[in-house]
């Protein structure tokens, strides 16, 4: 097995593992603190980086608004029209294939609904993405990731509900290197309001 796959599995063996550690802890604030500085020593010192040799964010880390618990919080995923697959060229990844399951209802003051996708890449998995008020100013313009629980990212849930923390909204890798290419939040997946949570620019 090539070098590159060893390190491939590890890149996603340690980002299972911090968000197993975000879903055992009792104090979300802190769960998020040790779940930024992991992700933050694996951008700047993990073989899989997305990140270019010499990016100032390896030795800056990465930028986040101020966690805030207001925006943390369980949702019903509700009945969607049925829709034909959504498919997304992903470079090495080939195309992705998306399935419309269900969407979920975000809170006052944001308002608005994000469609909850299931990838059939990966051994599938639940898809979350979103762009927002701040999307192409204070975040990627693509939008970021809410889920992406084929690599990892699952905060909770049940038989009929998602745990969402839009503290932990994060971007894709191709934000910073142009070698990715990442599903995009459509429009279903698009908000009007500043969600000023989670990473930033």
């Amino acid at each position: 097995m090539p070098e590159s796959s060893l390190t491939l599995v590890d890149w996603r063996r340690r980002v299972y593992d911090s968000y197993a550690d975000v879903r055992s802890s009792t104090d979300p604030a802190s769960a998020h603190s040790r779940w930024r500085a992991v992700r933050d020593e694996m951008f700047q010192t993990h073989p899989q980086s997305p990140l270019a040799d010499g990016d100032p964010l390896r030795e800056t880390g990465l930028s986040y608004w101020p966690y805030d618990p207001t925006l943390r919080f369980d949702t019903p995923l509700l009945a969607a029209q049925p829709a034909e697959d959504r498919l997304v060229e992903a470079g090495g990844d080939g195309t992705i294939r998306m399935r419309l399951i269900g969407r979920v209802e975000l809170p006052a003051p944001i308002g608005g609904s994000l469609d909850v996708w299931w990838l059939h890449q990966y051994g599938g998995g639940i898809f979350v993405p979103l762009r927002d008020g701040t999307s192409g100013e204070q975040s990627y313009g693509g939008g970021r990731y809410l889920l992406d629980t084929a690599k990892g990212s699952w905060l909770g849930g049940g038989d009929d509900f998602v745990t969402l923390d839009l503290n932990y909204a994060y971007h894709p890798s191709c934000r910073y290197n142009a070698a990715w290419q990442c599903p995009l939040a459509p429009t279903g997946n698009t908000v009007t309001a500043r969600i000023e949570a989670g990473e930033r620019l």
